[in-house]
C-alpha cells in the first residue's frame, strides 16, 4: 500500500508537508503544492478521508443551501463553492430551499443531523426559525449573496451602488420615468437594490413615483405580470430595470406580449448577468455580480470559522462590474 511517506519522498518534500497539502492545514507554495499532486498521481496513493475525520473529529463535509434549481446565478455561486471546496479537501452535501422559510428550516437541519462540519446558506426573507435552530446547535454558517445583518459570517455583492449606476445612465441617455420590477419582500438584496434604484432617482432629480415600482417575487412568470402592468399604466415608463435575471426574462416576455420593442419603444437594463445575455437580441445592459468568487470567498470564511470559532464575524462586499451591451438604447 503506497503511503504518505512514499509521495513525500517521490516529490522530494516532508511527510508533514504532503499532509498540508491534502488537509489544507497551512499554506503551501503553488509549485510545492503542484509537485506533491504530480507525485500522489504517479504513486497512485488514495487519501483516507474517514480516518483523517475520525482523528480530527471533523467530517471534512461542508453543506450548502441555496436556491441554485430555480435561480442560475445561484448555480454560478455553487461553481466557486465546488471548486474552493475541493482544494481544501472537502465534500459537499447540497440542498435547495427553494426560497421557502419551512423548506429552509427542514434542508437545513437535514443537513445539520449529516454532520456536515458547517454550512453555507443564502437565506429565505424569513430565515429567523433556521437562524434559530443554527445558533441552538451552534453550528458554523456562512450566509451567501443575502445578509442579515451584523453578528454573522458573510458574503455578498455590492447592491446600492451598483443599482443607482444603472438609474444614473438611463437618466444620462434623457429617461425620465424609470420603472423598476423588485424581488421578494424581506430579502436583503431586494431592499438594497431597491434603495440604490431611489437614490439614483433623488440624485437625478427623479419624481420617485410609486406606480412606477413593482415586485417580480425574484422570479420571471411574476416579473412577466409586473412588465404588463408598467407598460400599461396612463404614464408608462420608457425604460425598466429588472433586479435580478429571472425577473430579466420575464420582463422581456411581458414586453414581447405587448408587442414592445426593446430599445425602440422601451429601454431595459437588468441586475445579473448569464451567459446568454450577450446573445439576446438586443444584448442586455447589465450589473454582473461577482457570482463564483461570492462562492468561494464563503467557503473561506467558513474554514475559517472551523479553524477559530470564536473570532468576531466577518462581511464581505464584492464589487460587481457594469456591463455595457445595446437593451439601453445606446446603439441606436
Amino acid at each position: 500500500m503506497v503511503t504518505m511517506a512514499d509521495v513525500a519522498r517521490e516529490a522530494g518534500v516532508s511527510a508533514a508537508t504532503v499532509s498540508h497539502v491534502l488537509n489544507g492545514t497551512r499554506t503551501v507554495l503553488p509549485e510545492t503544492s503542484n509537485a506533491v499532486r504530480e507525485a500522489i498521481e504517479r504513486c497512485g496513493y488514495i487519501h483516507n478521508t474517514l480516518a483523517r475525520s475520525l482523528a480530527a473529529t471533523r467530517t471534512y463535509s461542508l453543506g450548502v443551501a441555496v436556491p441554485a434549481i430555480t435561480n442560475s446565478y445561484f448555480g454560478e455561486i455553487l461553481q466557486g463553492i465546488v471548486a474552493e471546496a475541493i482544494q481544501h479537501g472537502y465534500t459537499l452535501l447540497f440542498a435547495d430551499p427553494r426560497d421557502h422559510p419551512e423548506h429552509e428550516f427542514t434542508v437545513v437541519s437535514n443537513l445539520h443531523q449529516r454532520r456536515v462540519d458547517g454550512i453555507i446558506l443564502a437565506p429565505s426573507a424569513e430565515p429567523a426559525r433556521t437562524m434559530r435552530y443554527l445558533a441552538e446547535h451552534d453550528v458554523p454558517t456562512v450566509l451567501a449573496d443575502r445578509v442579515l445583518g451584523e453578528g454573522y459570517d458573510q458574503v455578498s455583492a455590492e447592491n446600492t451602488d451598483s443599482t443607482s449606476s444603472l438609474v444614473d445612465h438611463l437618466a444620462e441617455l434623457g429617461h425620465r420615468r424609470i420603472g423598476f420590477i423588485a424581488g421578494i419582500e424581506g430579502l436583503s438584496t431586494t431592499g438594497e437594490r431597491l434603495a440604490g434604484y431611489r437614490e439614483g432617482l433623488r440624485r437625478n432629480g427623479l419624481h420617485a413615483d410609486p406606480d412606477l415600482y413593482r415586485e417580480g417575487a425574484s422570479e420571471s412568470e411574476g416579473a412577466r405580470h409586473a412588465a404588463k402592468e408598467l407598460l400599461t399604466l396612463p404614464q408608462p415608463p420608457s425604460a425598466v430595470i429588472a433586479a435580478n435575471n429571472a425577473m430579466t426574462i420575464g420582463t422581456m416576455q411581458g414586453l414581447r406580449d405587448l408587442g414592445f420593442a426593446v430599445p425602440d419603444d422601451v429601454a431595459l437594463v437588468a441586475f445579473d448577468d448569464f451567459p446568454w445575455a450577450g446573445l439576446f437580441a438586443p444584448r442586455l445592459t447589465v450589473i454582473a455580480q461577482p457570482s463564483g468568487e461570492i462562492g468561494a470567498e464563503a467557503v473561506r470564511l467558513l474554514l475559517n470559522r472551523l479553524d477559530e470559532p470564536h473570532r468576531m464575524p466577518v462581511e464581505r462586499r464584492l464589487q460587481s462590474r457594469f456591463v455595457h451591451r445595446d437593451s439601453c438604447g445606446c446603439h441606436r
